[in-house]
């Protein structure tokens, strides 16, 4: 068994802070993070829940995407991930964990702020993985600016762009594909609820992710298609370092949440599985807060 599953205090299950300052340039990359985050690499174990899907994951390279890459592959599911270029070092490690799985794994880079990009990154999926039964969509931008003076059009468009724009060019493409049965699961945020004051534009985006899953959700269940969302509260991805946080607010990321540490990534791999799953066959319309205590209301 897993050790990860075996019974023991939450609160020291994993690094705590103060963590030390790591900024890198945006998009970031897992290998640069210290402490090494759990993606599920050796901790996740899969029962077969997803056996013979087709999963197609953005931003599976790293964080949130790319735990959920791992821990379908292990469930049975092929996987393919769309990621950004330069994070293609990254997405080469979870294409090797997702085939040492015995798994299909295909990496699609591209970037999400393009529509025509986004239409491809769905046919392309559809072709290799030879149809499509779960679409998550992950891939995010954060970038925390001290005023509202600071976060610049350009900041706003390219946020917007990577979180809502592309939630809805995926989709839009994707729906024609997606079987009866078939799960689309959004990645939303404790920010759609809590936002915090150096992310407006994120939060912003968090918050119409809420509204665009429930929406859908009630379309397309006349479908026998599933709509949900995760939100997350602190997890511990490269998204942080990268400008999602300030540098010093990196030290002592999570120590707030009522565990006293950031989440791990691995964390959330269940929801992510059960949301994908026959399991999860009367849930739709959701949003479900993994937040570390702080709840979402």
């Amino acid at each position: 068994m897993s050790d990860r599953l075996r019974m023991q205090d939450p609160r020291h299950q994993y690094p705590e802070p103060p963590f030390p300052e790591q900024p890198q340039p945006r998009p970031g990359l897992v290998s640069k993070m210290e402490p090494a985050p759990d993606h599920g690499e050796e901790s996740y174990v899969g029962y077969g829940r997803l056996k013979g899907r087709k999963a197609l994951i953005t931003g599976g390279d790293s964080g949130i995407g790319r735990a959920a890459a791992i821990a379908y592959a292990r469930e049975g599911a092929d996987v393919a991930i769309n990621f950004l270029p330069d994070e293609q070092s990254d997405a080469d490690e979870v294409i090797k964990l997702i085939e040492a799985a015995g798994q299909k794994g295909f990496a699609l880079p591209g970037d999400v702020t393009s529509e025509a990009t986004c239409k491809q990154i769905i046919a392309d999926a559809v072709e290799k993985l030879g149809g499509l039964d779960i679409l998550v969509i992950n891939a995010a931008r954060q970038q925390a600016r001290k005023s509202v003076a600071e976060v610049t059009s350009d900041d706003f468009d390219k946020t917007m762009k990577t979180n809502l724009y592309a939630l809805h060019w995926l989709t839009q493409a994707a729906v024609p594909h997606l079987p009866a049965g078939a799960a689309i699961i959004n990645t939303a945020s404790i920010q759609a609820y809590e936002p915090s004051a150096q992310l407006l534009d994120y939060a912003t985006t968090k918050a119409g992710i809420v509204a665009y899953t429930k929406a859908l959700a009630e379309q397309l269940i006349e479908k026998g298609i599933r709509v949900n969302a995760v939100a997350p509260g602190p997890f511990w991805t490269v998204l942080q370092p990268s400008g999602g946080q300030f540098p010093e607010k990196v030290k002592t990321f999570g120590q707030d949440s009522a565990f006293g540490r950031p989440g791990q990534p691995v964390e959330l791999s269940p929801v992510y599985v059960l949301l994908a799953s026959q399991e999860g066959s009367y849930i739709t319309g959701e949003v479900f807060g993994v937040t570390g205590g702080k709840g979402v209301a």
